[in-house]
């Protein structure tokens, strides 16, 4: 009789697995979709409505007080995109717990480890991808509206490209944070909840100025980072009685461009770590 060997999956074989697997669940494409579609219209409807006060108003206040930056990476657009990018990454894992297929998966390659880093490298490619396609759309889109009042922005206007990139990665740093959760509480409506209340509704527990341990804990979350580099450095408002000075400091301690990047950078570290570690140690 002779012995079967049994040829150990190779890592780029369980991507491919991955990929098909996201893939074949038409709730991906709908989603993505709907996704791309709300916050590109959410910011697209901004510039217009800008472009619409500006010429019905001759008042260079109003010309200068408008920011192009904004209306392309506004912030309830780009909570709608962190929360679908969350919520696929979510779906990627307890999807298969749900389902039951998870038990397969394990049973075909037993090293856990490798078949959740293949899942973060398929959702990492992906929602980078997603999160580019939707930004380069978003500001393409508003600063063409915005160049009908000659007040558009380029992508190599100082902060443009920063913003743009820091957008597109905000995709795959909340679909991590989602693929963590739903390793760790692994139910649909529990990681859906919790994505959203982590992401969006915890920063504003921590947004006073008078203990600065508090607003550190702020600054050390998702969308104020993203907030922090999506800003216009160069957009200038005209000096008023009653309003600050151009370039004044709006907040007592704002998040650097240095540190926004390293909570990006940490946030989807210890997403990826958090992930991997729990599906190998806990029980399916």
């Amino acid at each position: 009789m002779t012995a079967t060997r049994t040829r150990a999956a190779r890592f780029r074989d369980l991507v491919g697995a991955e990929w098909i697997k996201l893939w074949s669940l038409r709730s991906t494409y709908g989603v993505l979709a709907v996704g791309a579609l709300i916050c590109v219209g959410i910011t697209a409807n901004s510039a217009r409505s800008n472009v619409a006060l500006i010429a019905r108003s001759a008042s260079p206040l109003q010309r200068l007080g408008i920011d192009p930056m904004i209306a392309a990476f506004m912030q309830e657009a780009f909570q709608i995109l962190g929360v679908v990018a969350g919520s696929v990454g979510a779906i990627m894992i307890f999807g298969e717990y749900t389902s039951g297929l998870i038990w397969t998966t394990f049973t075909a390659v037993p090293a856990r480890r490798s078949v959740v880093l293949a899942k973060v490298v398929v959702m990492t490619a992906v929602m980078t991808a997603f999160g580019g396609l939707v930004s380069a759309t978003s500001f393409g889109l508003t600063q063409a509206i915005y160049h009908q009042e000659h007040i558009g922005l380029s992508i190599t206007a100082p902060g443009a490209f920063r913003a743009f990139a820091a957008s597109a990665l905000l995709a795959p740093v909340c679909a991590l944070f989602g693929m963590a959760l739903g390793a760790v509480i692994r139910h649909a409506a529990g990681t859906i909840v919790a994505a959203i209340g982590v992401l969006l509704l915890a920063p504003a527990l921590f947004q006073g100025e008078t203990y600065r341990w508090v607003k550190e804990i702020g600054n050390a979350m998702v969308y104020p980072a993203w907030a922090a580099l999506v800003k216009n450095p160069a957009h200038q408002i005209l000096a008023v009685p009653g309003r600050p000075s151009p370039g004044a400091p709006t907040e007592k301690y704002p998040v650097t461009i240095t540190e926004a990047w390293i909570v990006f950078a940490a946030w989807a570290i210890a997403a990826v770590v958090i992930a991997v570690t729990t599906v190998d140690r806990r029980e399916v």
